[in-house]
């Protein structure tokens, strides 16, 4: 993929720099100028025609909201990266509704910078290499979230095997309102008492289950784990 050409519009000189530097960095970005006003900015626009433009909100001539508009309507096949001090809801609101790609906040730290320009250039991929998109794919070009990452990202955490708690859920799926304890569990799932524990302490926590104790006639409590939808 050739590289993704980049205009900075940002009127103090000494962030265009740094957010310049920044753009170096990331693999297969270039920055082709720097612009400092907004009329400079429309000038280039008129002999550059950049993928993407990184931009300030406070211009000394012209808001950046508005300037993302006059993009829009002039150069709508250019891209934009909001860069700003700005926390203000109108000019949130306005920027995500005008489709900026993203949103970073001032100070802007290099792994932030790096993540936004990096997020942006698989979604450019993804339209060069496919024909369609799978859902994976098309939550990813909204959420800044790589489609690869959520693909292989295991949503259980450590201990927990997605098929032994598919196969223990099933099985509550059966239960009373009565309940069941850990013990029960595992000789009718197969799986060890501290495993039939372990998951329905997990599946607590999902709250999927709640627990109790439950006295008997004789001997100590017992805890029994109940299905919250019953």
């Amino acid at each position: 993929m050739s590289k993704i050409e980049v205009i900075i519009i940002e009127d103090d000189t000494r962030i265009a720099e740094i957010n310049s530097r920044f753009t170096k960095k990331v693999e297969g970005f270039e920055v082709l100028a720097i612009a400092t006003t907004g009329e400079q900015a429309k000038e280039l626009l008129e002999f550059i025609q950049p993928q993407l433009v990184l931009l300030d909100v406070y211009l000394p001539d012209i808001l950046g909201t508005e300037l993302v508009k006059y993009i829009r309507q002039h150069h709508p096949d250019i891209d934009i990266i909001m860069i700003t001090a700005s926390s203000e809801v109108d000019i949130v609101s306005q920027s995500l509704r005008n489709g900026v790609s993203d949103y970073i906040v001032k100070p802007v730290t290099f792994e932030r910078f790096k993540s936004s320009l990096e997020n942006y250039r698989t979604k450019l991929e993804k339209f060069k290499i496919n024909d369609t998109l799978s859902a994976v794919d098309i939550q990813s070009l909204w959420s800044n979230v790589k489609a690869e990452e959520s693909v292989s990202e295991d949503p259980s955490p450590k201990g927990i095997d997605p098929l032994t708690l598919n196969k223990i859920v099933k099985y509550l799926a059966t239960i009373n309102e009565l309940g069941i304890t850990a013990e029960t569990l595992s000789k009718e799932s197969g799986v060890s008492r501290s495993t039939a524990r372990r998951y329905l302490e997990y599946l607590i926590s999902q709250k999927k289950v709640y627990a109790d104790l439950v006295y008997g006639n004789v001997g100590r409590p017992e805890r029994r784990y109940f299905r919250t939808d019953l």
